[in-house]
């Protein structure tokens, strides 16, 4: 075999040619194309739809006198925050540091952590965030609120800490009385913090599908949340900002004269998992996201196989619904097949055809997809970028 300088540039120049030949993936859409014509498995959303949405939740908190903050680890794309921002939101949440990075290049500067931050890495890219933005962040441990401080002092940023207090869901959060003035009290007097808060967030109560029982358990939760704010209130500690609520609990928290601002983040979507709940008149809200996805089988009579599986969607929220096909069902999903039954009687989709699925779950379901295409009218407006999809450090 040869060797020396003259085969190395041989093998040099034969890589360089075959980088020079290698596909990009196109696009899944080109704008005014029709949506029928999406490459698939591909997210889409009806901005009709999705406007509608959030105006309506935009006007439900200004007409109780809150603050709208969504969640962007719905959806992790900064064109939705800044549409959402346009209307009258005051800022954005995200769950995890990471996640806000995009958001931050997007010229997004108000942003919650709705979450506790452990751990040095963690700590030192909030800190930068901090530098740069308005951030505020969950704690509910002392070790944590002086690895904190610590932190802030090291890239000498300042950020505002919410205690997060446990209102019922059995998660994250202090139910001590002693612990919840211990945390307020240490975080007005670190350097690099500012105690703004709590936060009283209650994620169980927002998937209850009877709208009785989640109006008593939404009030449950306010009752605890006002405690307290008064217990602060009542050692002399100022606690200006109360958040929480979600797309399930909105209706109630909006109007309980406790909660200062609004975490909602699936409402401008819907999925089939609030699609179950209960709603109301004021705040029922359309499904604007789809899957699509096409017919890449018809291998037996009453039964058709898609190319959409888990690697476009999760079922841990029960399966999805095929959106406006009566007597089709989507039975099974495997990872990169669906199955769809096909009820006796009604015509089978053909080979190649198009459908449009609701997934069950809105937030994992953008976490496996890069591109949103928005369409109006059956046709393609946009192409937007799920900037956030991963970022979950």
């Amino acid at each position: 075999m040869d060797s020396g300088p003259c085969a190395e540039r041989t093998l040099v120049t034969t890589r360089l040619s075959q980088l020079s030949n290698v596909l990009s993936l196109p696009d899944p859409a080109l704008p005014g194309q029709p949506l029928a014509q999406v490459d698939t498995p591909s997210l889409v959303l009806d901005l009709d739809v999705f406007e509608a949405n959030l105006g309506a939740m935009q006007q439900w908190a200004d007409r109780h006198g809150v603050a709208l903050r969504p969640h962007a680890k719905a959806h992790k794309c900064p064109e939705i925050a800044r549409r959402q921002l346009a209307l009258g939101a005051r800022g954005i949440c995200c769950q995890k540091v990471s996640e806000a990075l995009p958001f931050l290049e997007a010229g997004i500067r108000d942003i919650h952590i709705s979450n506790e931050v452990v751990g040095p890495a963690k700590l030192a890219l909030l800190a930068q965030i901090a530098v740069r933005a308005d951030v505020s962040v969950c704690v509910d441990n002392m070790t944590n609120l002086h690895a904190l401080a610590a932190a802030m002092a090291q890239a000498g940023a300042r950020i505002t800490v919410l205690v997060e207090v446990d209102v019922g869901q059995g998660r994250c959060g202090v139910t001590d009385d002693h612990d919840v003035l211990a945390l307020a009290r240490a975080a007005e007097a670190m350097q690099g913090l500012r105690f703004g808060g709590l936060q009283a967030y209650h994620g169980s109560a927002q998937h209850v599908r009877s709208h009785t029982e989640r109006a008593a358990i939404c009030g449950q939760a306010a009752a605890r949340a006002a405690g307290y704010a008064s217990l602060l209130r009542a050692h002399g500690i100022t606690c200006e900002r109360i958040t929480g609520g979600g797309t399930g609990s909105a209706e109630f928290d909006a109007g309980s004269g406790v909660y200062t601002e609004l975490q909602a983040g699936s409402y401008a979507f819907m999925d089939g998992d609030y699609g179950a709940n209960e709603w109301s008149g004021p705040l029922s809200f359309g499904t604007s996201l789809f899957l699509l996805s096409t017919v890449m089988s018809t291998p037996a009579p009453g039964r058709v196989i898609l190319d959409a599986g888990l690697k476009s969607l999760t079922i841990e929220c029960g399966l999805p619904q095929v959106h406006g096909r009566a007597g089709l069902a989507y039975a099974a999903a495997n990872d990169e097949h669906g199955v769809v039954r096909v009820q006796e009687g009604v015509a089978a989709p053909a080979l190649g055809e198009v459908l449009r699925l609701v997934v069950p779950h809105v937030d994992p379901a953008f976490n496996l997809h890069d591109t949103l295409v928005a369409y109006r009218e059956e046709a393609v407006v946009g192409l937007w970028p799920i900037a956030a999809r991963g970022l979950s450090r």
